[in-house]
């Protein structure tokens, strides 16, 4: 966030870009007004939570209205920074790297992935999705160049600290770990880890706890 104003705790973060995918069903659908507690149903959590949540933003509902979505749709969209676009490389073009430059739906979240890196020779000069892959020692200086604060890390786990250190030494201020690894970088960087396995890990235990 650009200042401390701007910060919001993590759990309501993870619950907000729900709210606005709801809200633009609705919008599609041609309603104008949704409540707190139609959210909140949706949500399957209480009404005063989706207020407090929303209190970050500056939205503002009508008494006995709601929220008016058009309006609604706008500023969470421009809080969460989902209407600007932010320009980002990708290391590790493999499967899972592959599918993220393959999902052209990350444009409409603000994330426009502009180059892609890897080691394997056979995939160097060829595109994914319209993004040219090139190999890893081009990665200097390229940061800078292209305007580019955002990477990708979607190699093998145990060459993950190597890559966030390349990151770091070359400008990139944030960096999106899809790993196992918890990669260690100075405290001004930026990491979020949305590492696949440990939510399969989390679905396997709740599938067989019920057994």
């Amino acid at each position: 966030m650009a200042n401390d104003s701007k910060i919001v705790p993590v759990p309501v973060l993870r619950r907000m870009p729900a709210y606005l995918s709801f809200v633009k069903t609705l919008q599609k659908q041609g309603e104008k007004y949704v409540s707190s507690t139609r959210i909140a149903e949706y949500m399957e959590i209480d009404a005063t939570q989706v207020t407090k949540d929303l209190s970050h933003t500056g939205i503002s509902g009508k008494t006995r209205v709601g929220y008016e979505v058009d309006n609604f749709v706008e500023i969470l969209d421009d809080f969460l920074g989902f209407n600007k676009m932010n320009n980002a490389f990708l290391v590790g073009a493999g499967s899972l790297g592959g599918a993220l430059l393959q999902d052209k739906g990350l444009r409409n979240f603000g994330l426009n992935i502009q180059k892609a890196f890897d080691v394997d020779k056979s995939k160097i000069g060829t595109k994914i999705n319209d993004v040219e892959i090139f190999h890893i020692d081009q990665f200097r200086g390229m940061p800078t160049e292209c305007n580019v604060a955002i990477g990708i890390i979607t190699v093998p786990a145990d060459c993950a600290q190597a890559v966030a250190d390349l990151m770091v030494a070359w400008g990139i201020k944030a960096i999106w770990n899809f790993t196992p690894a918890r990669i260690k970088v100075p405290a001004h960087i930026a990491v979020q880890n949305s590492t696949i396995y440990t939510n399969l890990a989390i679905l396997f235990n709740k599938l067989h706890g019920q057994e």
